[in-house]
């Protein structure tokens, strides 16, 4: 009800922290959100916006100064999300946790799914004959592309791993991809890097909770 207030978030180790502002980053969190038990969920409409769920608990409604600060926030979330099961799973050995594992991989998959409908539809916009719509620029264009491009990337990387998944639970034969074939090879720029930049470089974000 109060509006959008501009907040500083910080994520590190699976959690992710937010303060009034980078200064306040001394004096303790506002607040924090544990990635392993948080759901994220990309706007339907605005594609600057998020929000961050946690089940029966909190509800967190987060925008970015723009696309691309948004599309860094979600590789770094979701890959702190695969980050932690991982550990999860191997401090468990002798715990069969494959099925959760495949469930956050899935939700995970769902998200840079909707993501990807998102900027096609912005890119089928922009090359659609419109005499009353402005033709876009030469930098909008290119933003969009290289946004579709990290996100397709991501998406084929979590698919990856799905698969890996799914070659310790069924029938290894089945899903068994060739030793000398990667799924993500054809894709630029590397998610890892850009899982990096993201987690090495938080950004400012407005958010109303």
């Amino acid at each position: 009800f109060s509006g959008w207030q501009p907040r500083w978030f910080v994520l590190d180790n699976g959690i992710l922290s937010y303060y009034d502002s980078q200064d306040d980053v001394c004096k303790g969190s506002k607040g924090s959100i544990k990635m392993a038990v948080c759901e994220i969920k990309v706007h339907s409409t605005d594609n600057s916006r998020m929000e961050l769920i946690i089940p029966g608990e909190q509800h967190f409604y987060v925008k970015a100064v723009n696309a691309a600060e948004r599309q860094r926030w979600l590789v770094a979330l979701g890959s702190s999300k695969a980050c932690l099961a991982d550990n999860r799973t191997r401090k468990e050995k002798e715990i069969s946790e494959t099925n959760e594992s495949l469930k956050t991989k899935m939700s995970e998959l769902r998200l840079y799914c909707d993501l990807l409908m998102q900027q096609v539809h912005t890119i089928q916009e922009f090359v659609s004959q419109d005499e009353n719509r402005p033709s876009p620029s030469a930098e909008n264009m290119n933003e969009a592309s290289s946004l579709l491009s990290a996100t397709c990337n991501t998406f084929i990387t979590t698919l990856e791993e799905c698969v890996k998944i799914a070659n310790a639970k069924f029938k290894p034969e089945m899903y068994q991809l060739p030793p000398h074939e990667s799924l993500a090879s054809a894709v630029s720029p590397s998610p890892i890097q850009m899982m990096k930049r993201s987690m090495s470089h938080p950004g400012t974000y407005t958010s109303d909770r």
